[in-house]
C-alpha cells in the first residue's frame, strides 16, 4: 500500500506541509518514484500535511514514464478513497497512466465517467489510443471531441492523432487533418509540420511530404530526418541520399536516423564512395558504438559487394546482437561466400546467440549455393529442432534449397506438408521444377496455384516462363507472358523479355524473337541480346549473330562471354579471320574467357577441378579412371563431338574433351564413392554437348545417377538418358 512506506518522523511546527510537497516535488522533478512515494508516505502519515490533488497528479505522472501500473493503480485507489477521481485534473492524470501502460481500456473508463473534459483529456485518449495502435479509435476520437464536446484540437491533439493515420495507412484522414492545421495556422509549428510530413511518406505520398518539408519556415534534425527517411522508405535511395548531403551542409545536427536512412540509400545504390563518407561521418560524431549503425553499415559495405569491408566493421563490434550475425551471414551468402557464409552460422552457434528464421533465412541459400545434401538434411533438422520449419520463409528457403541440391521430390514433399503457403513457396516450387527440366509439372503445378486463389507476381511468370523455356513449351509460354499485362495488370520486366527471347530462341524460332525484340517497350538489355545470341550459336545463324553481338558491344558488358560466344560461331562457320578479330578486341578490352570448372563435394570436402588440370593428389588415378571410362562409353556408341573445339588437329581435340573439367570431376566421383551410389558434380558454365553425350552413356556403363547442376539448370543422368531430353 502507499501509505505502508516507512518516512522519517515529520517535522514540527507549520512547515511540515511544505517541506513534504517540496520533497515530493523534488524528487517528481528527477523522476524519482521511490523518493516521491516517500515523501507521499510521510505526507498521509502526517497530521499537519495531507496530500493534495496535485501529489496525486504528481505520482500518476511518474507512474506514467515508468510504465508502473500497479503503483498507478494504488495511486487510483487513494484518489477514489478521498473521493478525487472525478476530477478533471486527477481523471485526466488517471487516463494518461493507463494509456501508457497499456490499458487503453482502462483509459477510456476513466474518460467516460469524467463529467466535464476539456482538451487535455480528449488529448490524453487520442494519444492513449494512437500510443497502443488503436489507429481508428484515435481517429474516432479526434472528430468526437470537436462534434460532441465542441473542443478544437490544439497542436498536441494534431501530433497524437497524425501517426494514427500513418499506422492506419488513412491517407484521407491525413489531408483533412492536415487541411485542419493549415487553416488554424498550426502548420507554421516545427513538430506538427514534421508529423504531417511523416504521416504523408508512410502512406507513400512522398512528393507531397516534400512539398511541406519545402514550405516549412523552420526545420529541425527531426524534420530533416523525417523526410531523408521518408524517401528512403519510399524507395527513392537517390533524394534520400542528396538530401542526406544537403542536410550535412547545411550544418544540420546529423543524428543516427539520417545516417541509417543514408547507409541504406548507399546500399541499395552502390555507391562504395559516399557509403564510406558516410562511415567517416559517423566516425566524427560518435555513432559508432551504436550497433544499429554498425549493423547498417555491414549491410551497406555488403550490398556494395565488399564483404571484408563489412567484415572489418564486423569484427570492431564489441557486442554483436543477433541482427549484427544476420547481416554478416547474408552478406556472404548474397555475395557468392557460401562457405564463409556456414562458417559465420557456425561461430554465431559457439557464441551461444539464437538464431531466428531470419538467420536460417539467411544461410540456407548459402547451403543450397554449396549442392551438399547433407548439409541441407542437417540445417533441416536443426530448423526442426528450432521449431522454426514451420515458418513460411524458413519453409520456402528449405524448399528452395533441396530443389538446388538436386533433391526435388523432397521439395515437393515439403511444399506438400506446408500449413501455410506464401505467393514465395509456389515461386520456388515451381522454379524447383523448371530448373530441373520438368516443364510440364512447373505448368500443373502453376494452374493448381491459380486454382487455389493465390495470385501469381511478377517472380512467379518469370519462374514459369523459365520453366517452359527449359522444356520447350512455346505455346503455353506465349500464352502466360501475354497473361501477365492482360490477366494481372503486371508490366513484364527486362528478365520476363529476356527469358522469352531465351524459349524462342531454344525453339529454333529466331525470326520470331528478332521481331519480339523490336517491339519491346523498353531499350533491350545485355541478358535479351544475350539469350538470343546464345540461341543462334544452338541453330548456327550467323547473321543475327552478329546483329545481336554488336548491340551487345554498345551496352559495354564487363565479361568476355559474349565476344567467345561470337567467336565460337564465327569458329563454326570456318569465318577465322572473324575469330581472330572478335579475339584482338577481347584482348583490347581487357576480357578474358571465363575458366570452366566442375565440383564434386564428398565427406564435407570439396574437389575443384578445371579442364586439363592435374594438380589433384590423385591425377593419376583420376586420369587412368577416366581413359577407361572413355573405352567403354565408346563399345556403346560414343563419339567425340568436337565442333566446339577450333585450330587443332582432330586427335588433340578428342584429347582435350576429354579432359573438359566435368569428366575429371566425375571420374573422381566414381573412385571415391561407393558403386551405386549417386554422384552429384557442379559446373560454373553451361555443360557442352561433348560432355552431355559422354555422361549419358557414362550412366550407363556404370550403373550410375549422376546429376549435373550448370549454370542453367540441372541434368539427372540415369540409364543413358537425361532429364532435359537432350533439350537445354
Amino acid at each position: 500500500m502507499l501509505c505502508s512506506a516507512s518516512s522519517p518522523t515529520p517535522p514540527a511546527g507549520g512547515h511540515a506541509a511544505a517541506d513534504h510537497h517540496a520533497r515530493l516535488r523534488s524528487a517528481a522533478a528527477r523522476s524519482d518514484l521511490p523518493g516521491a512515494l516517500a515523501a507521499f508516505a510521510a505526507m498521509s502519515s502526517s497530521a499537519s500535511a495531507s496530500p493534495v490533488l496535485r501529489t496525486f497528479t504528481s505520482l500518476l505522472k511518474l507512474c506514467a514514464a515508468r510504465a508502473d501500473l500497479a503503483t498507478g493503480r494504488a495511486v487510483h485507489a487513494q484518489l477514489a478513497a478521498r473521493g478525487l477521481s472525478a476530477e478533471s485534473l486527477a481523471a485526466t492524470a488517471l487516463a494518461n497512466m493507463y494509456a501508457k501502460c497499456r490499458r487503453p481500456g482502462d483509459a477510456r473508463r476513466v474518460f467516460d465517467r469524467m463529467p466535464v473534459r476539456d482538451r487535455v483529456a480528449w488529448n490524453a485518449l487520442v494519444a492513449g489510443y494512437a500510443r497502443n495502435g488503436l489507429a481508428g479509435d484515435a481517429m474516432e476520437m479526434f472528430v468526437r471531441m470537436q462534434e460532441e464536446d465542441g473542443e478544437q484540437p490544439d497542436s498536441v491533439t494534431l501530433v497524437s492523432v497524425l501517426p494514427a493515420c500513418a499506422d492506419a495507412q488513412a491517407l484521407g484522414a491525413c489531408r483533412e487533418v492536415h487541411g485542419f492545421a493549415v487553416r488554424a495556422s498550426f502548420d507554421e509549428l516545427v513538430n506538427v509540420s514534421t508529423a504531417i510530413l511523416d504521416v504523408y511518406c508512410k502512406c507513400w505520398a512522398v512528393e507531397v511530404a516534400r512539398s511541406v518539408f519545402d514550405r516549412m519556415p523552420d526545420k529541425n534534425s527531426v524534420s530533416w530526418n523525417a523526410m531523408i527517411k521518408g524517401y528512403a522508405e519510399n524507395g527513392d535511395a537517390t533524394e534520400a541520399l542528396m538530401l542526406f548531403k544537403r542536410m550535412v551542409g547545411e550544418g544540420v545536427d546529423v543524428t543516427d536516423v539520417s545516417v541509417l536512412a543514408a547507409l541504406h540509400a548507399c546500399g541499395e545504390l552502390g555507391y562504395l564512395d559516399e557509403g564510406r563518407r558516410v562511415h567517416e561521418l559517423l566516425m566524427r560524431i560518435g555513432l559508432e558504438s551504436n550497433v544499429s549503425v554498425m549493423n547498417a553499415l555491414i549491410t551497406m559495405y555488403s550490398k556494395c559487394k565488399r564483404t571484408d569491408l563489412a567484415g572489418q566493421v564486423f569484427d570492431e563490434v564489441r557486442y554483436k546482437t543477433r541482427i549484427s550475425w544476420n547481416a554478416m551471414i547474408l552478406g556472404c551468402t548474397q555475395n557468392g561466400r557460401s562457405e564463409d557464409a556456414v562458417r559465420l552460422f557456425s561461430r554465431m552457434q559457439l557464441k551461444n546467440v539464437k538464431p531466428d528464421s531470419f538467420t536460417l533465412v539467411s544461410v540456407i541459400p548459402a547451403l543450397a549455393d554449396i549442392s551438399d545434401p547433407l548439409q541441407a538434411r542437417w540445417i533441416h533438422g536443426y530448423s526442426i529442432r528450432m521449431h522454426l520449419d514451420q515458418d513460411v520463409y524458413v519453409l520456402t528457403a528449405l524448399i528452395d534449397m533441396y530443389a538446388k541440391c538436386g533433391r526435388v521430390s523432397i521439395a515437393r514433399s515439403l511444399f506438400n506438408s506446408a500449413r501455410e503457403k506464401h505467393v514465395i513457396t509456389w515461386n520456388a516450387m515451381i522454379h524447383g521444377y523448371g530448373s530441373h527440366g520438368f516443364g510440364k509439372v512447373a505448368v500443373d503445378l502453376f494452374e493448381e496455384m491459380k486454382s487455389s486463389g493465390r495470385v501469381p507476381n511478377e517472380t512467379t511468370f518469370l519462374s514459369v516462363l523459365s520453366a517452359c523455356s527449359h522444356a520447350g513449351l512455346v505455346d503455353e509460354g506465349r500464352k502466360y507472358f501475354s497473361s501477365m499485362k492482360d490477366g494481372y495488370g503486371l508490366e513484364p520486366g527486362m528478365e520476363h523479355y529476356g527469358t522469352m527471347v531465351d524459349l524462342l530462341g531454344r525453339a529454333g524460332k529466331l525470326d520470331e524473337a528478332w521481331s519480339f525484340i523490336q517491339k519491346m517497350p523498353m531499350d533491350p538489355g545485355i541478358s535479351v541480346y544475350g539469350a538470343l545470341l546464345g540461341a543462334c550459336k544452338l541453330h548456327k545463324n550467323v547473321e543475327l549473330a552478329e546483329e545481336s553481338a554488336q548491340r551487345i558491344f554498345e551496352l559495354g558488358p564487363d565479361e568476355g562471354v559474349y565476344h567467345v560466344l561470337l567467336a565460337n560461331i564465327y569458329a563454326n562457320a570456318s569465318m577465322w579471320k572473324d575469330v581472330a578479330r572478335v579475339r584482338t578486341a577481347m584482348e583490347k578490352k581487357g576480357l578474358q574467357k571465363t575458366p570452366g570448372w566442375s565440383i564434386v563435394q564428398l565427406k564435407n570436402e570439396i574437389h575443384t577441378f578445371y579442364s586439363g588440370s592435374t594438380n589433384h593428389q590423385q591425377a593419376k588415378d583420376i586420369y587412368a579412371r577416366l581413359a577407361k571410362l572413355i573405352e567403354e562409353i565408346k563399345a556403346v556408341g560414343y563419339v567425340p563431338d568436337t565442333d566446339s573445339i577450333h585450330d587443332v588437329e582432330d586427335d588433340v581435340k578428342a584429347q582435350l574433351l576429354n579432359t573438359h573439367s566435368e569428366k575429371l570431376a566425375i571420374a573422381y566421383g566414381l573412385i571415391r564413392t561407393t558403386p551405386g551410389t549417386t554422384i552429384q558434380i557442379k559446373k560454373n558454365l553451361r555443360v557442352c554437348n561433348d560432355c552431355h553425350n559422354a555422361t549419358k552413356l557414362i550412366s550407363l556403363v556404370t550403373g550410375r545417377e549422376i546429376i549435373m547442376r550448370d549454370i542453367q539448370r540441372f541434368h539427372h543422368f540415369k540409364d543413358g538418358k537425361c532429364s532435359c531430353g537432350d533439350y537445354w
